[in-house]
Parts: C-alpha cells; sequence; structure tokens
C-alpha cells in the first residue's frame, strides 16, 4: 500500500459520547451547515462507530480518527491519536451530561 492512498482517507476529529464494549467507542463528530433558504448557521452531529486497539480513550476524549477497512458490521474508523484527554472541573468522572455540553446540539424552548 503505497502513502498517497493512506493520505487519502478521510480523517475527523470528534469527542468520545460512549464506550460500548472492549476496543469499541463511539464519538459524536459535530459540523455547521448553513440553512439553505435562510443560510443561519445550523449545528449538526454525525455519531460514528470506532475502533479503539489500546482501550486508551474515555467518555469526553476529544479524538482525531481515521477511516479504515470494515473492521465488523459498524465500525469503519479507527483512533488516530488523543487529542485532548477529559477533565472534570471537580476532578471527579466524566458523566454523559458533561459530554453533551461539549457536543453542540439543536436549542429547543423550554
Amino acid at each position: 500500500m503505497s502513502t498517497t492512498t493512506r493520505n487519502s482517507r478521510k480523517d475527523l476529529t470528534g469527542f468520545v459520547t460512549s464506550r460500548s464494549g472492549d476496543k469499541s467507542i463511539k464519538v459524536t463528530v459535530p459540523y455547521k451547515i448553513p440553512h439553505p433558504r435562510y443560510q443561519k448557521t445550523i449545528n449538526r452531529k454525525t455519531v460514528v462507530h470506532v475502533h479503539d486497539e489500546k482501550n486508551e480513550t474515555k467518555v469526553g476524549d476529544k479524538v482525531e480518527i481515521m477511516e479504515t477497512r470494515p473492521l465488523s458490521r459498524l465500525k469503519r474508523w479507527r483512533i488516530v491519536k488523543v487529542i485532548e484527554a477529559a477533565v472534570a472541573a471537580d476532578g471527579a468522572a466524566i458523566t454523559e451530561k458533561d459530554v453533551a455540553e461539549l457536543v453542540p446540539t439543536k436549542k429547543t424552548k423550554a
């Protein structure tokens, strides 16, 4: 395999939102698009299943992922590196609520 083939693979940056099993995680990749008619910026997200060979990530970490060959029924991505490790403000464990604050989502009226 040449380096040009490997370099042409897609790479994304996102947040680990779930550790679903051994060597498997879910990464949420936020992105912004303009509304087709009104051009207002809309926050969207994509959730991808990622292979974590060394089990080095935890929920809340910011990671870089790269497209790879199919590893299972859903996993088509692998971890390249951990960009920023997750740390709670008080040093306690990160919860899913803390991760939800990191990832931009659609705001609704209460």
